[in-house]
């Protein structure tokens, strides 16, 4: 099931411009480069790794559920059309 929960949450059209997808994919590799930092409390890795990754997959799809669901783009807007 190559990519299952990936389309699900990423698919459709992509609803970010090319500097937001630019800003999310360096800022996401930034914060995971930070999360493999060893640190006494792992919980901010945990953190900064999920975080991270959702913030360059986010960029390297183009789509954003988040900006989706809020109204801005993609065709989803299912808060914002209720």
């Amino acid at each position: 099931m190559a990519g299952g929960i990936t389309d699900a949450v990423f698919g459709g059209e992509p609803n970010l411009s090319w500097t937001e997808r630019a800003v999310s994919v360096v800022l996401g590799l930034g914060m995971a480069a930070a999360g493999a930092k060893p640190r006494p409390n792992p919980l901010w890795n945990i953190i900064a790794l999920a975080g991270g990754s959702y913030l360059a997959l986010r960029g390297a799809t183009g789509r954003c559920p988040v900006k989706a669901s809020l109204g801005g783009g993609g065709g989803n807007d299912r808060i914002a059309a209720r």
